[in-house]
């Protein structure tokens, strides 16, 4: 009852926030036809993509040869979602699901700031950090898919087997959610967590197989994405442009990519960075010797970001990951990820004056233009490294055992054989 009285007053406050800024975001949604707010480039996701797919899913099939279709098969449960509310037209529907899921969202980070040795930075860091993107994770599906992810690193403390299961339903849907799974302990919480999620990946995969045809269509469209205007690798060609590069931007496979000479090159280079990063988590995966109640959310951050930065594609809803990952993060009093987190708002902020603010902009290759998008990818890039450093010296024989006062959830129910990391 004490601690009730104590935190209620925060718990309010994130409440109140939460119906403040979705109010807001709404309002925002509603006036998308704004030139300040994208003249409709954001809604249209929705009402014209996203529908359009669902009229062919709800007749059993997945949308094969579809250049834009480039989702794995979970995807396609998200996007019929909306027929659990017929008496709404599809768009309605779907902003009204993305807004309950947001809410379990906050209420899952919430609860979890609430316990002993926690912090309910997290639940207003993600409640206070979406709404700077606008409306846009209004009109996109990645906040279920965070959702997803967020609940999956949450529960595996408590259950390595239920934190696998939702890794897994989230890898489904769109891929990076299988990252969350990489800080998990060596040893039987690993084993756990990792058998029940590919166990969940087979099975859910061969319940969509049977249920729909063509499920892994999406596979022969990834491979002719290009290099994306918003990049790091697009950037760099975006400033080549004034130093007399001859490409352009052209709207291909749902974005806008660069085209002309030398754009394999720097796709090619993206690729060999995300082997690397690859390669940098898995050496730090065999060298940790750590691990604290924060290193699963800690790594899956890092992980994501290192993804992220060098990837090709880096649209603005690839924040609403960042922000549900570093919302986990600062639940723990203990992560190493604070600083990063604090980078990670930066982004987002920018993100929003990119697209849809300055889009055309950034489009026509503008000083302007440029200099934003050379603003958020060196935030991002920077928020990348320093995750990585972060995380690297957490994990270090010589790094702070982790303090009484935060428990390592879960862990401490196994055999103290099972806890040995070396």
């Amino acid at each position: 009852m004490n601690r009730l009285r104590v935190n209620s007053g925060p718990v309010l406050g994130v409440t109140a926030l939460w119906l403040a800024t979705r109010a807001l975001m709404l309002w925002l949604l509603v006036h998308d036809s704004s030139p300040l707010l994208g003249g409709g480039a954001v809604d249209r996701e929705v009402w014209r993509l996203y529908s359009g797919w669902y009229g062919v899913l709800a007749h059993g099939s997945f949308p094969a040869h579809d250049t834009l279709w480039q989702y794995p098969p979970g995807a396609g449960v998200v996007l019929l979602a909306p027929r659990l509310l017929p008496w709404l037209t599809y768009f309605q529907a779907f902003v009204v699901l993305t807004l309950a899921v947001d809410a379990l969202v906050t209420v899952a980070l919430t609860r979890t700031g609430t316990r002993t040795g926690r912090s309910l930075l997290g639940a207003a860091l993600w409640t206070g950090g979406l709404p700077l993107l606008l409306h846009i994770p209004l009109a996109r599906y990645d906040v279920q898919v965070t959702a997803l992810a967020v609940l999956s690193l949450l529960a595996l403390g408590r259950s390595a087997r239920t934190g696998g299961v939702f890794g897994a339903l989230g890898a489904l849907v769109k891929v990076w959610p299988a990252l969350v799974l990489l800080g998990t302990p060596r040893g039987p919480v690993t084993r756990r967590a990792w058998g029940w999620a590919t166990a969940t990946a087979v099975a859910a995969l061969g319940v969509l197989a049977v249920l729909f045809d063509h499920p892994l269509s999406f596979l022969w469209e990834q491979g002719g994405r290009g290099v994306q205007i918003e990049s790091l690798g697009g950037t760099a060609l975006n400033l080549a442009r004034h130093a007399g590069w001859p490409g352009r931007a052209d709207y291909r496979y749902g974005a806008v990519e660069l085209v002309g000479p030398h754009v394999d090159a720097v796709a090619a280079a993206s690729l060999a960075l995300t082997v690397v990063a690859f390669a940098l988590l898995v050496l730090w995966r065999l060298r940790a010797r750590h691990w604290s109640g924060a290193t699963p959310f800690d790594a899956a951050l890092c992980a994501v970001l290192l993804f992220t930065v060098t990837s090709r594609v880096i649209s603005p809803q690839y924040m609403v990951w960042l922000l549900g990952l570093a919302a986990v993060c600062t639940t723990s009093r203990h992560t190493s990820q604070r600083p990063v987190a604090g980078l990670v708002l930066v982004a987002t902020a920018l993100s929003s004056l990119v697209f849809p603010m300055h889009y055309a902009e950034v489009v026509d290759g503008t000083w302007t233009g440029c200099l934003l998008m050379l603003a958020r990818n060196g935030v991002l890039a920077s928020a990348a490294v320093l995750s990585f450093l972060r995380l690297w010296r957490a994990a270090r024989p010589n790094g702070k055992t982790p303090p009484a006062t935060e428990p390592r959830p879960g862990y401490d129910r196994l055999p103290k054989r099972a806890l040995s990391l070396s």
